[in-house]
């Protein structure tokens, strides 16, 4: 009887490593969305405007919650330093021109090209952290870069300042990754979540009023909205931004505790169906069959990164157990 109802209660329950991937599935999924929301939001709001609410209701928000777990101000100030400074500021200048590229580019192509972001940071970890990067791994870096030259099409309408963007995004998240990574145990979570958001609010409300004052920035609320009965829905979805960012950033991050990365992290490039899927239903966006060629390539070459990195992983391990 014991033994039945020891084995019903495991079959009540997913292996870890299947709620992982399941959690990573779903928050890549949520971040699709959000991304959605935030194309859909540059077409209304200022792109300072979309970014100056979303870091200061990240900042409200945990804030709450800390206060929830019984936390208060003074320990969230206290986790405050330069490096964490500095990484909030690189998610700040890749969140910029992100949004700037989900206004002026199609969705599918504004992630396919962010897909660059492994490779960059390959790059980043060879010339900065002095890590040892084999043959192979350059090998899968310069096909990286094949496919977004496959994607991005020199002498192509798709070609131009434009691209720039989400180039210049995955460089500045693959910096913050970098430093997330010599950041490793030092912080806390809702720390690093307040930092970045106190950073980015320091950061771009005061350029959203410098910008507005002098005509430099587009205003807050474009001319194109007539009345509040048309701005309903995009001013709902902009306070709602916040809480679906962080979601989705919770959802991923839970993965990361249930599953090893080297499972989950080949799986960031399923996010290309669903953002592909959202242009499609609500922007109507179709790509064409170069960006999905160009896209294959990318996710062929992330996979492979992955895939070394785990072998270095393990390699490093062993050499450890040995000493």
């Amino acid at each position: 009887m014991a033994a039945n109802q020891s084995h019903n209660q495991q079959a009540g329950h997913l292996n870890p490593s299947l709620e992982g991937v399941l959690l990573m599935l779903a928050g890549l999924f949520v971040l699709s969305v959000s991304d959605g929301m935030v194309k859909y939001l540059a077409q209304t709001f200022s792109p300072l405007t979309i970014a100056a609410c979303r870091f200061s209701m990240q900042v409200l928000i945990v804030w709450a919650i800390a206060s929830f777990k019984g936390s208060d101000l003074r320990g969230l100030i206290k986790e405050f330093s330069w490096p964490q400074v500095l990484r909030g500021v690189f998610l700040v200048l890749a969140s910029l021109q992100i949004i700037v590229a989900f206004k002026v580019m199609p969705l599918t192509d504004v992630i396919a090209i962010f897909f660059i972001q492994p490779m960059v940071l390959t790059i980043l970890s060879a010339v900065v952290l002095k890590e040892d990067v084999g043959p192979r791994r350059w090998i899968a870096v310069l096909m990286g870069f094949v496919g977004i030259m496959v994607i991005v099409r020199p002498g192509s309408g798709i070609f131009g300042a434009y691209a720039l963007l989400p180039i210049g995004a995955a460089t500045c998240f693959a910096l913050y990754l970098m430093v997330t990574r010599k950041l490793s145990g030092q912080a806390s979570l809702m720390g690093a979540q307040f930092v970045i958001g106190v950073t980015g609010s320091v950061i771009v409300i005061p350029l959203l009023i410098l910008g507005s004052l002098f005509g430099i920035t587009e205003t807050p609320i474009l001319s194109s909205a007539a009345g509040i009965e048309e701005l309903w829905l995009p001013l709902t979805l902009l306070g709602l931004l916040a809480f679906v960012g962080m979601f989705g950033q919770g959802l991923i991050i839970t993965a990361f505790e249930r599953a090893p990365a080297s499972l989950l992290a080949p799986l960031n490039y399923a996010e290309i169906i669903s953002a592909s899927l959202i242009g499609y239903v609500f922007f109507n966006e179709v790509p064409d069959a170069m960006v999905w060629l160009g896209v294959s390539i990318l996710v062929a070459s992330g996979i492979y990164l992955a895939h070394r990195e785990r072998a270095a992983a393990n390699a490093a391990r062993r050499a450890l157990d040995k000493s």
